[in-house]
Order: structure tokens, then C-alpha cells, then sequence
């Protein structure tokens, strides 16, 4: 019988040093690489018998077992698949470059268009065992030679192979393990359970352990829907995703086409806890061939969908790549495509048909949705704006763009205005006026909602005003106009006099017929609203931003009128900061002191 003392081809040398100290930094792996092996090797086997059924002989039970011997230190991962003769032994082991999986799947190309989900026997994923141990050795018999093959090496170059007599077809691969604290834990039954059910829990052959099968088998993933009820794909979730809530829907997809592959999606009912904090890592677990390759593959979802948790599954990649090859992979950007259509498409069906769950979604997640539209310059915006709901004036139910639009009639501008929260929105001055008028007005009280709005500029050509911008009238009757034009130039002296004491605070002052029962308000001129002023001078750096204010006054109001009154004496200034400050409150800023504003409104109440 043939017996050899080879080295590994000098690119091998090379590969396998990069393999065990660059791409596999995780030395757990090993395990889910040997397995994964050992199900190609059944697929393998499983496809030759398509075609020559004979092969398979007595032995038609597929699984693969593990055994570990803490005596002489020593992992066996077996299975009943395809083996190897001597020569695929020599080719295949000892250059990584001819792993014979390219070979194959040129054959099967040749041969089929089934779904036979198969990427290969042994590739650079064999290697990994070296990570662990200081010696593997092979065990392995194909149906197609009368002779089993023994394959050795200490991983140092050079490695022996000989025939062997050898009945069972398929292949044993033992690894001599490592001495040291970091190795010993690999050599504990519990260890060996929690990487299956880690890394190999979905390998579609049993895994038995200590004559019990350890893994699930097949994967809900792969299971076909109708046969799945909720209560399963809830129970997957919380057991996977670790919640204990039930998701709020979840989304099964099997695409195929260009790029196939399978995707489990969920949305929680609620956002995690860390869900807003910088240590919260978005992603879908990733999988190939129902091998488990990466926790948080964050290249597969955009940002603001990154509430969503799942997995997708694509047999097409390959179970060595990195994160960095990930970025740039073809393959994983079209399935990141695909899936933000898809979800999309699903939450729009949700919010056409079952308004009530797609509400519930909105006030866990919209803020996503949002900050989706207003990132990037708006490049989303065309993709999300569908999505976006609002409260309005006209019952203070929550809205849909387009419905808000559609009972707009021949008004050009969709009227919108910010605040804390609706009782304040809903009471300011204009407000009362535009209810009477019967105009429907969006009720921004997220801070993030104007800036989505301005990044969008326009829905279906109708432009956004927010009703406290500084050239928005509600009348635009040119006897109203001229009415105040002529008020404030018979107060033209009084207005000055505001704008000069208010100096700093204000750009400007103005008579308004807009405000109502209301004797003040603030409105902004130029790019900088209101609200925007005060979420952004909470940021670092941006302390120094400030809105261009403008003081309207009501000059119905009896106040104003206390103000024409009082405009030589001492209590004009007091009288004037109260309705400045109270202009500030109504529109949810903070004041800078309390005390004195209290001590001055005392004092003119008196």
C-alpha cells in the first residue's frame, strides 16, 4: 500500500499561517468549519446518488458525530458522506487552492440547476483545526476505491498520507488538542453542545453527541411557511433574539432570482433598552448553507431600519470572509437592496390595511423613519416618505401625508407647527384662528420632525410651512394687510422702541392679526426654525445657534394697548419682557430667570 512524506506547496505554507493568525481571530470556529465540512460531504454523497443510487449501499442514514476523548486530548468529527481516494486526498488537503470545490460546482452546473446547497468538501476552512490543536489527522474512505486513506500533519509544512484498510465509507478528522487553560475548555461536553447550538444548530444533518442529537436540524428559516404557524416563528424569535415579549410581526421571505437566498425578519413590539445608546450594534445575523457566520452583519440593513433584528441565509457566500470583503461583497449589497424593498413594501401593506398595528409600530420606531429621511441629505427620502404619519388639528388622529393632501383642496403649502408635546401645539395663538378657518395643520412634537420635513421640501409639489415662519399669514385679505400697515405706522415709534429694548433678543417686531385671543408670539425668519434652535443648541459646539426671532404683537389685545399706554413710563420695559418671556414659554423654550419674571408679572398685576 502507498505510503508518502509530502510538504504543503509553498502558497499553502503561506495561507495556512494567514488563516490561523489573520482571518480566524475567533478559535471557536474550528468546530463550525469541521462540521460544515462534514454536511458538504453528505451533500456531496447525497447528489452522486441522484444519478448512481447504489453508491449509497446499507449506510443511508446521514449524520455526523463528534466524540472527545479528555484522556489523550482528542476531538473526532466523523461523518458518513462522500470521502476521498488517495489522489483527492493529495490534491485536495494539500493545497488549499484545490479544495475541489470549484470543480465540483462546475460539474454541477454542467449537470443540474437543482438546489442541492453546496459550496464544497474541504476547503481553507479544514485548516482552522490548527488554531487548536497540535496535530490532525484523516481518516477517509470513498465509495469509489477499495482502500481508505490516512492523512497527518503537525501543521509545520509538511504533512504523510498512506492507504489504510478501511469499511465504513465517509470520513474522521481528530484534532490532538493544545495544552494550556485556553485549549482544556474545548475538551468539555458543555463547550461542545454550546458550539453547535452557537454555530451549527441549523446544519441539516443530525450532529450526535454522546449518542444524542444536539442540533435542530432544519431551520425554521427553511421551513415552509404554511407549515409554520405564529406561535412558532414567536417562539424562535424570543429564544433567539432574547425577548421576552412576542415580536410585533415578522416578515418570512424565500427570494430567488439573481441572488438567492432566505430571510427571517422581525419587529419587537418595543425597542431594546440600549437601543438609543452608542454601545447598540445593528445587524441580521448571516448564515450560509444554515452555518452560522456573523452576530451582527450590520451591511445587510440600512440605519434606520436597524430596530429590526433577524437573519438571512445565502449559500453563495463563503464561510471565510471577512467583515472587510463583506463591504464591498456583490451579493450581500444586492440582498441589503432587496430587503429594504421588501420591508418597505411591508410596512406600507400594514399601514393601508391594519392602520391600528401600523400606528403601534409608528410611536415604537417612526423616529427611525425619520431620521432615515432627513440623513444623507435627504437621498431616502423618496423611498420612506410614505411611511410617515403625523397627528393633525383636524381630530389630533394621526395622518398619512397623502390623505393630509388629499383634503387640502387648492391651499399650495402643507401647514405644519412644532412644540413639547400636543396641548401646546394645539393652544398656541394661531392655532385657534387656522381652527376656526377649518385649515388642518400637522402637529410636529418629535424633534426630529421638522428637520425630516425641510429635508423633504415638498410632498407631491406641495411645499411644508411651519405656520410660526415669519412671512406665513392666515388671511391674505389686502384690507387686513392694509390695516395693519396702517397700525404700524400710526405705532411706528412704540414698535421701535420694542425692537431697541428687546435688542439681541429679537431681529424685529411686528403687528399680527394672526394670533387670536393671544397677546404675543415668536416667529422665526430664515433657515433656522424655532424648535430647530433648540435641539440643535443642546449639541456640542452648537451653543451659539439661535433662531432670528421675531415679536408679534396682537394689537387687539388689551395688553398692547396697556403697552401704548405705558410706553414713557418705567413699567413699559417690565411689561414688555413679560410678554417676551411669555412668547418664549408658549413656544416650549426655557427661560433664564424664572424668579425675576415672576417678580416683574407680580408686580404689574398689582
Amino acid at each position: 500500500m502507498r505510503k508518502e512524506s509530502k510538504a504543503f506547496q509553498a502558497e499553502t505554507k503561506e495561507l495556512l499561517n494567514l488563516m490561523i493568525n489573520s482571518i480566524y481571530t475567533n478559535k471557536e470556529i474550528f468546530l463550525r468549519e469541521l462540521i460544515s465540512n462534514a454536511s458538504d460531504a453528505i451533500d456531496k454523497l447525497k447528489f452522486t446518488a441522484l444519478t448512481n443510487s447504489e453508491i449509497l449501499g446499507e449506510n443511508s442514514e446521514f449524520k455526523i458525530t463528534l466524540a472527545v476523548d479528555k484522556d489523550k486530548r482528542e476531538i473526532t468529527i466523523t461523518d458518513n458522506g462522500i470521502g476521498m481516494t488517495y489522489d483527492e486526498v493529495a490534491e485536495n488537503i494539500g493545497t488549499i487552492a484545490k479544495s475541489g470545490s470549484k470543480a465540483f460546482k462546475e460539474k454541477l452546473e454542467n449537470v443540474s440547476k437543482d438546489d442541492v446547497d453546496i459550496i464544497g468538501q474541504f476547503g481553507v476552512g479544514f485548516y482552522s483545526g490548527f488554531m487548536v490543536a497540535d496535530t490532525m489527522t484523516i481518516l477517509t474512505k470513498s465509495p469509489n476505491s477499495d482502500k481508505g486513506v490516512k492523512w497527518y500533519s503537525l501543521g509545520d509544512g509538511a504533512y504523510e498520507i498512506e492507504e489504510i484498510d478501511r469499511e465504513e465509507r465517509g470520513t474522521s478528522i481528530t484534532l490532538t488538542i493544545k495544552a494550556g487553560e485556553e485549549f482544556d475548555t474545548f475538551l468539555e461536553d458543555w463547550k461542545i453542545k454550546e458550539l453547535v447550538k452557537k454555530y451549527s444548530d441549523y446544519v441539516r444533518y443530525p450532529i450526535y453527541f454522546n449518542n444524542e442529537v444536539i442540533n435542530s436540524t432544519k431551520p425554521i428559516w427553511k421551513t415552509d411557511k404554511n407549515s409554520l404557524k405564529d406561535e412558532d416563528y414567536n417562539e424562535f424569535y424570543k429564544a433567539n433574539f432574547h425577548d421576552w415579549e412576542d415580536p410585533m410581526l415578522h416578515l418570512h421571505l424565500k427570494v430567488q432570482g439573481s441572488v438567492e437566498y432566505t430571510a427571517l425578519l422581525y419587529i419587537p413590539k418595543k425597542a431594546p433598552m440600549d437601543f438609543y445608546s452608542k454601545d447598540y450594534k445593528k445587524g441580521l445575523q448571516l448564515y450560509t448553507k444554515n452555518v452560522f457566520i456573523m452576530d451582527k452583519c450590520d451591511e445587510l440593513i440600512p440605519e434606520y431600519f436597524s430596530f429590526i433584528k433577524g437573519l438571512v441565509d445565502c449559500d453563495n457566500l463563503s464561510l471565510n470572509i471577512s467583515r472587510e470583503i463583506l463591504q464591498q461583497n456583490s451579493e450581500l449589497q444586492a440582498i441589503s437592496k432587496n430587503l429594504e424593498k421588501k420591508i418597505i413594501s411591508e410596512l406600507e401593506k400594514i399601514l393601508k390595511k391594519d392602520r391600528e398595528k401600523y400606528i403601534e409600530f409608528w410611536e415604537a420606531f417612526g423616529r427611525n423613519i425619520k431620521f432615515g429621511i432627513h440623513d444623507m441629505f435627504g437621498m431616502n427620502k423618496d423611498k420612506l416618505q410614505n411611511l410617515l404619519i403625523f397627528r393633525t388639528s383636524l381630530d389630533e388622529k394621526y395622518s398619512t401625508l397623502k390623505e393630509y393632501v388629499d383634503r387640502m383642496g387648492e391651499r399650495k403649502e402643507i401647514l405644519y407647527v412644532v412644540g413639547e408635546d400636543l396641548a401646546t401645539v394645539t393652544s398656541l395663538p394661531k392655532m385657534e384662528t387656522l381652527k376656526e378657518k377649518g385649515i388642518e395643520v400637522l402637529l410636529l412634537i418629535d424633534r426630529i420632525d421638522e428637520f425630516a420635513l425641510k429635508t423633504m421640501m415638498e410632498f407631491e409639489g406641495k411645499t411644508f410651512k411651519s405656520i410660526n415662519d415669519s412671512d406665513f399669514k392666515i388671511d391674505d385679505s389686502k384690507e387686513k394687510d392694509e390695516e395693519i400697515k396702517k397700525l404700524s405706522e400710526d405705532n411706528r415709534s412704540l414698535l421701535d422702541k420694542i425692537k431697541d429694548t428687546l435688542s439681541g433678543k429679537i431681529v424685529d417686531v411686528e403687528l399680527s392679526n394672526d394670533l387670536g385671543k393671544g397677546a404675543s408670539a415668536l416667529l422665526a425668519k430664515g433657515n433656522i426654525s424655532l424648535e430647530m434652535e433648540k435641539v440643535l443648541s443642546q449639541l456640542p459646539g452648537n451653543e451659539e445657534v439661535k433662531a432670528e426671532k421675531i415679536l408679534a404683537l396682537n394689537p387687539e389685545h388689551p395688553v398692547f394697548k396697556k403697552l401704548q399706554t405705558l410706553e414713557n413710563s418705567e413699567e413699559f420695559k417690565d411689561l414688555l419682557d413679560v410678554l417676551y418671556t411669555e412668547a418664549l414659554i408658549l413656544e416650549g423654550f426655557q427661560i433664564e430667570n424664572p424668579v425675576e419674571f415672576i417678580k416683574k408679572l407680580n408686580n404689574l398685576l398689582k
